[in-house]
């Protein structure tokens, strides 16, 4: 957006009000109301105009951004590598079935106890939560095998681990994201970096698995945990030394207890990630169900891996230039593509088909994931900002765990489509209520911080 100039005002002479006398009506908080006054040392933000096309090298050019985004890249591997660490790890002394239990406990105690750290966050500052919830995570992931044999012991580290697991993404979206605060210069720059996030991420689930795999066949089992426990302290430290991350800070504040929760318009974009989640999840017990009718037991892992390629390649070309639009907008209609983009899978007759119709689906998951990334920066509250990155997440893996036990349950492919479907569903719906988003003016114009 252009330099916006403050008109000063000259003692002694009268300001450019005065020949126009009227009482002066500030906007009320969410968007300023057409025709409202402004006193004249108070910038406007301009009529919003396609801005420049913003790429890549623009966003990583922005100090601190590279280290942001590599460290917290580095810092989200153990969420991909400590459920099958903790599997391999335990599966000789334990059994299968107790081994599984401790690989789904991670994931569900990260998904309730992301919101509560990214509270901390918004509270004490990045480095300080983060630093702390790293070291506990840590030295939990390690107590788990390292710790005396008592029944229960095992189960407790892996809650604490998982709950305890340093909301890195949430941090990087309140630094790069729509949300006041970030160091991105402008609404562009905020949308390529959303965009190359969520493309990275989905990086993660197809090197993290690989790296535990390497490190047990190479080192041990116990290694590959030791491994995913010292990656997330380390990625941290890299992530809480930057200048950006020491001097964020949330709005100042009181917030009550329930925090982004309390927001109507929040809620409605949980559930529609709820939807979002259940086909990501479901294809997982899916592909296994794909691999025994075509005699390919192999598809189970290709099916997951080809859909988070199809989604860094659509994350990458959707970041790849500037998009017209408010975030709202790129949700619903990108959730609507997600949906349609399930129904060449449910109708593959053979692993070859099933594989490219995975790679289709996965096209627009990264994309609607980074929208709903920027309009949760939109509508969070000031003071509780990386809480209500951190909701979104957890949504998100609520959403991932009932699909997978829907499709455990009931293995019809017709289930993709139907969680993508009620997503879009409800943000059509809701869209009048949720238009705020369109109103509200972009985070990059400090001069009307306090304002509005």
């Amino acid at each position: 957006m252009p330099a916006l100039r403050r008109r000063a005002l000259v003692p002694g002479q009268p300001g450019p009000l005065a020949a126009q006398p009227s009482p002066l009506v500030l906007p009320t908080p969410g968007a300023a109301r057409p025709g409202a006054l402004l006193p004249a040392d108070i910038p406007l933000p301009r009529p919003a105009r396609p801005g420049p096309r913003i790429g890549y090298r623009d966003v990583l050019r922005v100090p601190c951004a590279r280290r942001l985004l590599v460290g917290t890249l580095v810092g989200r591997l153990p969420t991909a590598m400590a459920p099958l660490a903790l599997l391999v790890c335990t599966v000789k002394d334990r059994g299968y079935g107790a081994a599984s239990v401790l690989a789904a406990l991670y994931p569900l105690a990260s998904a309730a106890g992301g919101p509560l750290a990214g509270r901390a966050v918004d509270r004490y500052g990045q480095p300080r939560a983060f630093l702390a919830c790293a070291a506990l995570s840590s030295t939990a992931l390690v107590a788990v095998v390292s710790g005396p044999s008592r029944p229960g012991w095992a189960e407790t580290c892996v809650l604490v681990a998982g709950a305890a697991r340093p909301p890195l993404e949430s941090g990087l979206r309140a630094l790069g994201g729509t949300a006041p605060g970030s160091v991105m210069p402008s609404r562009e720059h905020q949308q390529t970096a959303l965009a190359l996030d969520a493309a990275a991420q989905e990086v993660l689930y197809v090197f993290g698995p690989l790296m535990v795999v390497v490190i047990a066949v190479t080192a041990s089992g116990y290694g590959a945990l030791l491994a995913t426990a010292a990656l997330g302290l380390a990625s941290t430290a890299v992530v809480t030394g930057t200048p950006v991350s020491r001097s964020w800070k949330a709005s100042p504040g009181r917030l009550d207890w329930l925090g982004p929760v309390r927001s109507a318009r929040l809620r409605i974009l949980y559930a529609a990630m709820i939807g979002v989640g259940m086909p990501i999840g479901a294809l997982t017990p899916l592909a296994v169900a794909a691999g025994a009718r075509f005699r390919l037991p192999v598809l189970a892992g290709v099916l997951p891996a080809v859909l988070s390629t199809g989604a860094v390649l659509g994350g990458l070309l959707y970041g790849s230039r500037t998009w017209p639009g408010t975030p709202l907008r790129h949700l619903t209609v990108l959730s609507a593509a997600f949906t349609v983009g399930w129904l060449p899978l449910t109708a593959a007759r053979s692993p070859a088909a099933a594989a490219a119709a995975a790679a289709v689906a996965g096209l627009a998951m990264a994309p609607l994931l980074g929208s709903a990334v920027a309009l949760t920066g939109v509508l969070a509250p000031h003071r509780a900002v990386t809480e209500a990155y951190a909701l979104l997440v957890a949504a998100l893996d609520v959403g991932c765990a009932l699909g997978t036990a829907a499709a455990g349950l009931l293995p019809a492919p017709a289930l993709l489509p139907a969680g993508a479907g009620a997503a879009a569903a409800v943000l059509v719906l809701a869209r009048r209520f949720l238009a705020v988003a369109d109103r509200t003016p972009p985070a990059s114009c400090p001069a009307l911080e306090g304002v509005l």
